[in-house]
């Protein structure tokens, strides 16, 4: 295991670094700004190392273009919130409306536009930050962290926790790009998915997707076109696995969250699987909760496991 970290240039007077994990044949390269993934490597079928994450390779391109959330860790709400505004306890939260009619992604200066601390733990690095009451209309003091780690087998391991003083909504995820090498096939264990309306709010159903263009339960070309919400199949030993035959790189992902948001878009090459809770849950009790509140623990964990075929 070889850990090492550099300097990668500020942001309004703070000091960015970046972190290189190395172990397993697997290179993972993190920022201190908005805790990006900026790279990593893996082999191909035939042993050859190579990029399998978009983004820039350099601190400029992160700021001059955010919107992607280029391997971003999104936060304090990852996916979007109906209006920005939700009720708690009774008291109702205004957030800004930074996604259209909606707040997405945690507001105008989420996570993944902050600096977070850093320090070096057994594997990989932790980064961690306090975000403070009131922080783009959340509520609560925040004390955050998300630890990036790599197994004896090179898998990626992401592990969020996070504390609260008052109660609050949180749901964190990474917003990584995956191109492995071009033509993706896909596929997602789940059985339902969360349908929404045109301006990508669920309706409250939770449908099947047999018959639908998101049946992805085996492996099919993955095409674009899709920013939907999956409902993992309870149990399953995996949310989804995406497979370049160009390249024969396989990322299986494992999580211990509900849903999987999968993003493919004309755009970009590559694929967002953002592992998460449903998108505006904190106005849909019928949802998986994501109320924290002061002595619990939010605590989330996603693998990434690399192979070839």
């Amino acid at each position: 295991m070889r850990i090492t970290g550099e300097p990668f240039g500020s942001v309004d007077g703070t000091d960015v670094r970046r972190w290189t994990l190395e172990r397993g044949g697997v290179r993972v390269r993190l920022l201190t700004y908005g805790g990006i993934v900026q790279s990593v490597a893996t082999p191909d079928r035939d042993g050859v190392p190579g990029e399998t994450v978009l983004g820039f390779p350099d601190l400029g391109g992160y700021l001059k273009r955010p919107e992607p959330y280029f391997g971003a860790l999104v936060g304090r709400y990852a996916n979007r919130i109906a209006g920005g505004v939700f009720t708690l306890d009774g008291r109702t939260h205004r957030l800004a409306r930074n996604g259209g009619p909606h707040s997405l992604h945690g507001g105008e200066r989420g996570f993944d536009k902050r600096v977070w601390d850093a320090e070096e733990v057994e594997g990989g690095v932790r980064l961690s930050r306090v975000s403070p009451d009131g922080e783009e209309g959340f509520p609560g003091r925040l004390e955050v962290s998300a630890t990036y780690t790599l197994d004896e087998d090179g898998a990626l391991r992401v592990a969020y926790r996070a504390l609260t003083d008052a109660p609050t909504v949180v749901a964190l995820t990474n917003h990584a790009y995956w191109d492995l090498g071009g033509e993706h096939e896909l596929r997602v264990t789940a059985g339902y998915f969360t349908p929404k309306d045109g301006t990508g709010i669920p309706t409250g159903e939770i449908a099947p997707v047999g018959g639908t263009r998101l049946d992805f339960r085996t492996l099919r070309p993955a095409g674009v076109g899709i920013d939907d919400n999956f409902v993992l199949d309870a149990g399953a030993p995996d949310a989804a696995e995406l497979y370049s035959p160009v390249t024969g790189r396989v990322v299986t992902v494992e999580t211990s969250e509900p849903g999987l948001q999968v993003y493919a878009d004309a755009m970009f090459s590559g694929i967002a699987l953002e592992t998460q809770h449903f998108p505006d849950s904190p106005n849909r009790p019928e949802f998986p909760s994501t109320v924290l509140r002061p002595g619990e623990r939010y605590a989330s964990e996603t693998v990434y496991r690399f192979g070839t075929r």
